[in-house]
């Protein structure tokens, strides 16, 4: 079973998908490690890590590259930021096709205008409705594999209506898409309306400190939705606990103590040395088993 095969199962199973949001290969990894089924890779984390807020300053080209690092460092199925899909219905073609050359398992295309913006930020702007459908159109015509997911984000709701947002919610998986991302909801009331409102799978976005309210899995798995991300979790995290670090040091010329007690041969297990050094291992026994071999 293929990764996006695997996905496509999850989202029909019992319970609700989560994927924590990473932004480079350790946090892949780690995220695969704890045992989650699969891995969003958050646009916001990887402008983060470039040294750039979320305002749509990374090009295609960029977030393939980044597409192809973090599904090349875990197993589990990979669903990727594809913003607005970088231009028009050609532009949004050519990023299915290098974000599945990547090995991405789904992606999704929102209907902001370019140059976007994080979703739980002021000052958002959206497309016409038959430009975003366009969009989502192209991204189902391009894909070469029928078992990439292509999910349709709208980031209507904080733009024009709750009404609108669904609305077209509902016309991109009239138009091919496997799963409906209505961004920003503001209450919980408008949450659990979603579901019931869109005529097919949903996904909820929990963003700490965003404008929903929702951030218990069980919560929104009741709710109806069957794909949750939290793009934030982990990039949050780590800014939090690296700034209360790096004043510490500043503040009393000591090492912190480092969460965990982590030293850094624990680093290295998190992205795969015992797995390095058995392969490492089996090729000095093959040597020693076959000293001739070698001369």
């Amino acid at each position: 079973m293929t990764s996006r095969q695997r996905l496509r199962s999850l989202l029909t199973g019992p319970d609700i998908v989560v994927a924590p949001g990473a932004y480079d290969g350790v946090t892949a990894m780690m995220v695969e490690g704890a045992g989650f089924p699969a891995v969003y890779m958050t646009g916001a984390g990887v402008s983060a890590s470039h040294g750039l807020p979320d305002y749509g300053l990374l090009g295609m080209d960029e977030m393939a590259a980044r597409v192809g690092l973090i599904a090349g460092a875990v197993g589990v199925p990979v669903i990727a930021d594809a913003d607005t899909g970088y231009g028009n219905e050609l532009n949004v073609t050519r990023t299915v096709r290098e974000y599945e050359a990547g090995g991405v398992a789904a992606l999704h295309i929102e209907d902001q205008v370019s140059p976007k913006r994080c979703g739980h930020l002021a000052g958002k702007e959206v497309v016409a409705r038959d430009e975003f459908i366009a969009k989502i159109r192209a991204a189902v015509a391009a894909r070469r594999d029928h078992d990439l997911v292509i999910i349709a984000r709208t980031d209507a709701r904080a733009v024009t209506s709750m009404d609108d947002a669904v609305g077209r919610a509902n016309a991109a998986l009239e138009a091919g898409a496997d799963l409906a991302f209505v961004e920003a909801a503001q209450s919980v009331e408008e949450a659990a309306a979603i579901p019931r409102l869109v005529r097919g799978p949903c996904l909820l976005n929990m963003v700490y400190g965003g404008l929903t309210p929702v951030f218990d899995v069980k919560q929104a798995q009741e709710l109806g939705y069957r794909l949750t991300i939290l793009p934030a979790l982990v990039i949050g995290t780590v800014v939090a606990r690296v700034a209360e670090a790096l004043s510490e040091l500043r503040e009393t010329s000591k090492h912190p103590a480092i969460p965990g007690g982590i030293r850094p041969q624990d680093i290295f297990r998190h992205v795969g040395a015992e797995a390095w050094d058995a392969l490492r291992g089996r090729f000095q026994a093959e040597i020693k088993q076959h000293p001739d071999a070698a001369q």
